[in-house]
């Protein structure tokens, strides 16, 4: 393999790394990459491979509260705990569970249609409208914590999320667009989006297996595939980490802003060239 298709292959890499947990879309990314510089890795498998570097970084920063749910689930479904502890993480895996449903069931019917050429003029318009929605939530200061999430909330979350299938539409945009909307605090949001982000990501990858089975690249591209997966890790982690200072400063407007500049552009280079 030439050495510029390895350095494609981990730009593309850090481009999705970079995008995936902040709010402006990185599948939008990913288009406009095509479009300005032919930059494409062909393969579903490729996709999926960073998702799953994604999600691998998710995992590692929310580690101490995930652990902590699942050993409250299983005292609470198995010892027959009732303490606010248990009871509030039985409930809370139960709305990640409702608001994983809308998208899980809506990603299965669109598969084959979603994503379908795409125009970087579309990706515009899509980057307006997540510029708008954080727009809208830039001042909001919720109050409402883990525990006091309802069903209604979760369902509300979970279809805010549906709207991100769409390229150009930011899943963590528009998720957490959807929970300050219902009223949670900023930073219990950010948690509650990425947790969500986990069973969604999750299943992707194990619906994947197939096509990373029949991926007939995976022989010759092995390299470019580990180098990409480690790039999207690395910068998924930092980019989650700087997503989190944004969100305790209240400066969640930046990203409004980006979006706003860059729809503004695609939309300008769609129509004249």
């Amino acid at each position: 393999m030439e050495f510029w298709e390895l350095i494609k292959y981990i730009f593309l890499g850090l481009l999705q790394g970079i995008t995936e947990p902040i709010p402006v879309s990185s599948s939008g990314h990913l288009v406009i990459a095509r479009e300005l510089f032919g930059i494409e890795a062909s393969g579903l498998s490729f996709e999926i491979f960073l998702n799953t570097a994604s999600l691998f970084a998710v995992l590692i920063i929310y580690r101490s509260d995930i652990i902590a749910i699942i050993k409250n689930l299983s005292r609470f479904l198995f010892q027959r705990a009732r303490d606010t502890e248990a009871v509030t993480d039985a409930k809370y895996t139960m709305y990640l569970i409702i608001a994983t449903i809308p998208v899980g069931v809506m990603g299965l019917l669109l598969n084959d249609v979603i994503g379908e050429n795409i125009s970087i003029g579309f990706v515009g318009v899509m980057l307006l409208i997540t510029g708008l929605a954080l727009w809208f939530i830039k001042n909001k200061r919720g109050q409402k914590r883990d525990g006091e999430l309802t069903i209604k909330d979760s369902v509300i979350v979970g279809l805010a999320q549906v709207v991100a299938l769409t390229p150009g539409v930011s899943r963590s945009g528009a998720a957490l667009v959807g929970a300050m909307s219902v009223g949670l605090n900023q930073a219990n949001a950010l948690r509650f989006v990425f947790l969500l982000y986990i069973p969604v990501s999750l299943g992707t990858a194990l619906i994947g297996i197939p096509d990373i089975a029949r991926d007939p690249n995976i022989d010759t591209l092995w390299l470019a595939y580990v180098l990409a997966f480690a790039a999207s890790l690395i910068a998924t982690y930092y980019a989650l980490r700087w997503l989190q200072g944004v969100m305790e400063r209240g400066n969640l407007i930046i990203f409004s802003y980006y979006c706003f500049g860059l729809g503004t552009f695609s939309i300008l280079y769609h129509f004249i060239f």
